[in-house]
């Protein structure tokens, strides 16, 4: 069904089921698929192709030579009728790649709201993508990689699968994560190492000083304190009595089982 409101180019494929919202517009040479659902307002510039069981909210952005929803690359794929998600307002570059999920994993591969997608950034399937976060040109995740909000990843930077990057974590340039990254850390490296307190997402986040502070002194306690893993979150948790913002400290570290970089 294509709303009434959509423009689509005559040279471009929608196929029967698949359902198109109001004001939507959809460029020339693209291929929609029979279960692709597409939001109000979203513009599909030339030559994407969107395929599998795919929901992809309003206002979006999808740039051209992009393929979402496709087939995902874990060998033991037999067809089953996985899903891509897609939320609102995402910006999602030239030629990226997203894959739908596998029925080993979660069934679903999610992305959140307000993202940024530069060029040729690949998410693989399973992935669990938050939002607010940022993915520079090239950036890629491996399948079931979980990427909390306002979270960064650089350009030509892969992060292993199964990884968690936590809440405001930056990954720099040219790096390679195979373990799990805590909020507010920035890390660099093949494999990456921890560099420092991304100072930068503090500041966008808390006017508080004296709660920046108690996260520096977190970083300082999980990287330089001596401390082990367990003394520093038992002291997460009475801290986070005073300062609920340090919740996403305690889901990061509920979720992670690779060990964090060092």
């Amino acid at each position: 069904m294509i709303h009434s409101s959509a423009i689509v180019a005559r040279n471009s494929i929608i196929e029967k089921g698949a359902r198109i919202g109001a004001n939507v517009r959809i460029g020339p040479f693209c291929h929609i698929q029979a279960n692709v659902e597409i939001g109000e307002g979203t513009v599909v510039l030339s030559h994407a192709v969107i395929n599998g069981h795919t929901r992809i909210g309003c206002d979006n952005l999808i740039d051209r030579y992009s393929s979402l929803g496709e087939i995902n690359q874990d060998l033991k794929y037999a067809g089953e009728p996985t899903r891509l998600e897609i939320g609102d307002r995402n910006r999602i570059g030239q030629r990226a790649t997203f894959h739908r999920g596998t029925v080993q994993g979660t069934g679903v591969t999610q992305i959140g709201n307000d993202n940024v997608f530069m060029n040729q950034v690949h998410i693989g399937h399973d992935c669990v993508v938050g939002s607010f976060v940022h993915l520079a040109l090239g950036a890629a995740l491996a399948g079931h990689v979980e990427l909390d909000d306002f979270g960064q990843v650089d350009e030509h930077s892969a992060v292993h699968q199964f990884c968690i990057l936590g809440y405001a974590s930056q990954v720099l340039a040219h790096s390679c994560v195979v373990q799990d990254v805590p909020p507010f850390t920035r890390v660099q490296g093949n494999r990456c190492k921890a560099l420092s307190v991304n100072e930068d997402a503090l500041t966008s986040q808390f006017e508080d000083e004296h709660l920046r502070q108690v996260i520096r002194v977190l970083y300082y306690q999980l990287y330089h304190g001596g401390d082990a893993l367990n003394e520093v979150k038992a002291a997460l948790l009475l801290m986070q009595k005073e300062y609920p913002h340090l919740s996403c400290f305690e889901r990061f570290f509920a979720r992670s089982t690779r060990g964090i970089v060092r």
